[in-house]
């Protein structure tokens, strides 16, 4: 039965695309129109085939439509996915490819992502890597990630990162500030800077662009116009750094 109700939902889609197909079917009194789709299903009944063409077009259509609306948000996101300035730059800064990574401290994919992007990094030489704080697992990720934020202002926000993404446990306030002293950060300045509007609203953006962008999980990229959630080979990403500056030179 359910299957039967997905074929009927199926030719109620065909039929009404085929009936956009005829011009003057607005001026069709409702006997004509009833008459058509008659015809219409009589001959989809005596030829399946065109159904199974008709829905695989109608598919690859509406795949064709969320890819282009999909690009249109990432091109409008642009900027602030590469260049907004409260985003620590790491890699090259003048690099000719931005990879934009969006992160979670207390995220075990994070962590296992880490050594892939390292070495990708570090092998090309020419990559910007944007970190996007976008902490989603909780309490302990957003106070982190606050801390992390906070950091920048005593410039040791690459070291504190590097020990928070290597560190192990649940990243509560104790251990937070233990790293942080272990880092070499001014604990007290540390937290007071925490606290300040500046960077909840740092966070807030982060998470609206990511809205923006249907990311919703930890990791996930942004490498040309290529989105990429969760871990990847570091095969996969060399591709997309190679087919992103391909599309940067064509451009």
């Amino acid at each position: 039965m359910h299957k039967l109700n997905k074929l009927f939902a199926a030719l109620a889609v065909v039929i009404t695309c085929l009936l956009q197909s005829f011009p003057a079917q607005a001026e069709m009194s409702a006997q004509e129109k009833d008459a058509l789709k008659a015809g219409i299903l009589e001959v989809l009944s005596e030829n399946p085939e065109l159904l199974i063409a008709a829905l695989h077009g109608l598919q690859k259509r509406m795949e064709q439509e969320q890819e282009q609306v999909r690009l249109g948000t990432l091109q409008k996101q642009r900027k602030a996915l590469e260049q907004d300035p409260n985003s620590f730059v790491a890699g090259n800064p003048a690099g000719d490819v931005t990879l934009v990574e969006f992160f979670d401290y207390r995220c075990g994919y994070c962590k296992k992502a880490r050594p892939v992007v390292e070495k990708l990094v570090s092998e090309d030489g020419n990559i910007r890597l944007v970190m996007k704080e976008f902490p989603i697992l909780g309490p302990n990720s957003e106070t982190a990630s606050k801390a992390a934020i906070a950091a920048m202002a005593q410039g040791k926000y690459r070291e504190f990162h590097d020990a928070l993404m290597a560190a192990k446990g649940g990243l509560g306030r104790a251990q937070l500030l233990q790293i942080a002293a272990d880092t070499g950060l001014d604990r007290d300045k540390l937290e007071q800077d925490m606290q300040k509007a500046y960077i909840t609203d740092i966070i807030r953006s982060n998470r609206e662009l990511a809205a923006r962008l249907d990311i919703s999980g930890t990791p996930a990229f942004v490498i040309g116009d290529a989105i990429v959630p969760g871990v990847a080979s570091l095969e996969q990403m060399q591709q997309l750094v190679a087919q992103a500056r391909a599309d940067c030179k064509s451009c």
